[in-house]
């Protein structure tokens, strides 16, 4: 058994190796080997011997040769654009508890501009990094994917519903949320809705906004007007102004963010919510709830969608195997203050006062 009290010279300062955790154990680097990977077929008492004497000499083993010996690095990369965003943030938080729920780390891989040759280069990026797998967080849909190829062998998830043939596709079902929204505000009456959409180069906002769009046109309603925004509270407060001077009752915000904005502006224009406009958000981040008043809006599983991603990524290393086809997960929506029928008389030019 290792002495439990060892004394080391203050000029010993190489590495520990292998052989010196072997030596103390009384054991083969071998069996130092064995136990450094977790292979069967050592007895306990000598797994324990040699890892008290890895505690003592303060040895860790070469996680890079073990994992060349393996074949896996236990890491899985993560290529985006953005942290900017409460949905990336969220969805990257849950990718990172999964993979350490499998004991794999995660890697991010960031996308220096949005175009087609920063993506590549991203993607060629693999080939040097100790990743065994890909999720790929693609914010801009308007990408061309013919331009962009991973790896050859490398197993890849993406997070886009408009990714080319031959990817294992996991996103929101995005046109279902946004649905939910328009047609909760027409069934409580409002005659129209409004939406404020974001970045026109954003393949959410864009399937937003054409989900607005066909479920106004079922129902034979032209369209008010399209806002633009870029996700962020303070674009959401100019779109608020604009709608102010409108005769909007109904709006359709395609996150929670710009929502808050939207409640700002409107407030301070005298208009209340939902007495004079319903406002609906899109996300159902945690702060949702405590907005004035307390915001109706979409909920997206942005835990669903990591762990998702985690899993696929795996199953396809396991199997060795590839996952052609697009899994979408559904949206709720949760109705709370901001949503009300349209009122029999409106106040606004009173409330403004």
């Amino acid at each position: 058994m290792p002495s439990p009290s060892r004394q080391h010279s203050p000029r010993e300062r190489r590495p520990v190796s292998m052989r010196d955790v072997a030596r103390l154990a009384g054991v083969s680097a071998q069996t130092v080997s064995r136990v450094s990977n977790g292979s069967p077929g050592v007895v306990e008492a000598t797994r324990e011997q040699v890892i008290a004497a890895m505690r003592e000499l303060g040895y860790r083993p070469n996680s890079a040769a073990r994992a060349l010996k393996r074949g896996s690095f236990r890491t899985i990369g993560v290529i985006l654009y953005t942290l900017a965003t409460t949905g990336n943030v969220r969805t990257l938080e849950a990718i990172a508890a999964r993979a350490a729920e499998e004991d794999y780390a995660v890697t991010l891989i960031p996308v220096a501009a949005r175009t087609p040759e920063a993506v590549q280069g991203a993607f060629s990026r693999l080939n040097e990094l100790a990743v065994d797998a890909v999720i790929v967080m693609m914010e801009v849909h308007l990408l061309d994917y013919s331009t962009v190829s991973l790896p050859p062998g490398t197993h890849a998830v993406v997070i886009d519903s408009e990714a080319s043939e031959g990817y294992s596709v996991i996103d929101t079902d995005q046109a279902d949320g946004a649905q939910k929204a328009v047609q909760h505000l027409l069934d409580l009456g409002h005659s129209t809705v409004w939406h404020v959409a974001g970045p026109a180069a954003s393949f959410a906002a864009e399937r937003r906004v054409s989900a607005w769009r066909s479920a106004l046109a079922e129902r034979g309603i032209p369209e008010p007007g399209l806002l633009r925004g870029d996700w962020s509270a303070d674009s959401g407060y100019e779109a608020g102004l604009r709608l102010a001077a409108s005769d909007c009752t109904a709006v359709f915000v395609a996150n929670d963010q710009m929502a808050l904005g939207v409640l700002r502006a409107f407030n301070e224009q005298g208009i209340r919510v939902p007495g004079d406009v319903s406002v609906v958000g899109f996300d159902d981040i945690p702060d949702s709830s405590s907005f004035s008043p307390p915001l109706t809006t979409v909920h997206q599983d942005f835990a669903e969608l990591g762990r998702r991603c985690v899993d696929s990524v795996l199953r396809q290393m396991e199997e060795n195997i590839t996952e052609p086809g697009c899994d979408l997960i559904p949206t709720r929506l949760v109705v709370r203050d901001s949503t009300a029928e349209v009122p029999k008389q409106r106040s606004r030019s009173t409330c403004r006062e």
